[in-house]
């Protein structure tokens, strides 16, 4: 068959790429993405030879009606997984109509497109599966205690986790209302190779190695609970194999930590790669804590393990030191980013 994936050319998109191509041989892959500021096509530079031939990129914009009516023309997608979204949750403080715009209207756009293809003289098309990538920040903060599970009332604090929260909702009401087959999953924070800068770990990384400030809101003391990319993707596919349709799973690497434990954790780790003792705890500093900040999340995640067998396969201790080295050994593309030399390269050619 032939999958859609959207959002293709960023962190989670373009590592699922990396697993579908590889996990399912015979099938096709089209990627999809805007290339916006967190699209960057050198996160699928790695596709090898032998799965090129089983991959294509499209650059559109999930709002586009037409465009997404175009593609769904020429392909015939058995399956959509989701991952286009606006995502850092400082970007939607200062500027939240993008988020509105790609996260709930364009979710809407793709599934009128698998409605009008995939439901036929009266019948859904067997075999067919829209899947939304969601995110544990539609619950909201969690006290010191408890756990958030699929039955937990969504409650977002941010226009990012309410525009996220939005289109679970109708993600939920085309299978309800229609039938549509859908399924939706959500994670807690991830991490691994390819994660766009501004983000938590790879940001610690970058700074330390400049010996530049490690900005910590707060206290520091905000908990997440950390999953490591590869098993995301792992859970993704099983997700999109054998849930039932209207199924919702959260997905997490049963990993709390406070931010302020993981910036020390990096900094201990690039010292003993890189023996730098300008990298060191006095770069940490504290800055004004961000609006609507919410204090804890952790994933219950037994229902995906308990229905479709999944486990986090990746220990945090083993996947935070192969994401240090990772950086440490790309710091080209590091550079390439926070420098915005990829944008204005594929700003003209945007082809692999």
């Amino acid at each position: 068959m032939t999958v859609l994936v959207t959002g293709a050319a960023g962190f989670i998109g373009a590592n699922f790429v990396y697993h579908l191509l590889d996990a399912r041989p015979a099938e096709r892959v089209v990627g999809l993405d805007k290339l916006t500021y967190a699209g960057n096509l050198d996160n699928l530079s790695a596709i090898s030879e032998a799965c090129r031939e089983r991959f294509t990129f499209q650059k559109a914009d999930i709002t586009d009606a037409e465009a997404i009516a175009g593609l769904f023309a020429k392909h015939d997608f058995a399956a959509v997984v989701n991952f286009a979204a606006e995502t850092h949750v400082d970007r939607s403080i200062h500027g939240p109509q993008v988020f509105l715009e790609t996260n709930i209207l364009g979710t809407h756009v793709l599934l009128e497109a698998c409605k009008k293809a995939w439901f036929v003289d009266g019948k859904w098309l067997a075999g067919h599966r829209f899947l939304q990538v969601s995110t544990d920040e539609v619950y909201g903060s969690l006290g010191p205690a408890g756990l958030f599970s699929e039955s937990t009332p969504l409650d977002p604090h941010s226009p990012y986790s309410a525009s996220k929260a939005s289109a679970d909702l109708v993600v939920q009401a085309y299978h309800d209302t229609y039938g549509m087959p859908t399924a939706i999953t959500r994670c807690s924070n991830n991490y691994g190779p390819y994660q766009f800068p501004e983000k938590l770990i790879p940001l610690m990384i970058r700074n330390a190695l400049a010996h530049e400030k490690l900005p910590v809101y707060g206290d520091g003391k905000h908990v997440r609970d950390w999953l490591h990319v590869s098993d995301h993707c792992r859970a993704i596919d099983l997700v999109l194999e054998r849930a039932a349709p209207g199924s919702v799973y959260n997905i997490g690497g049963m990993n709390e930590h406070e931010n302020i434990a993981i910036v020390k954790l990096i900094i201990k780790k690039l010292n003993a790669l890189t023996h730098d003792a300008g990298i060191n705890e006095r770069l940490i500093q504290h800055v004004e804590d961000r609006l609507g900040h919410d204090r804890r999340y952790a994933i219950d995640a037994s229902k995906i393990g308990r229905e479709l067998g999944w486990r986090p396969q990746i220990e945090f201790a083993e996947g935070i030191e192969s994401t240090v080295a990772w950086y440490l050994e790309n710091r080209d593309w590091t550079e390439k980013v926070v420098s915005g030399e990829y944008m204005e390269f594929y700003a003209k050619n945007y082809t692999l």
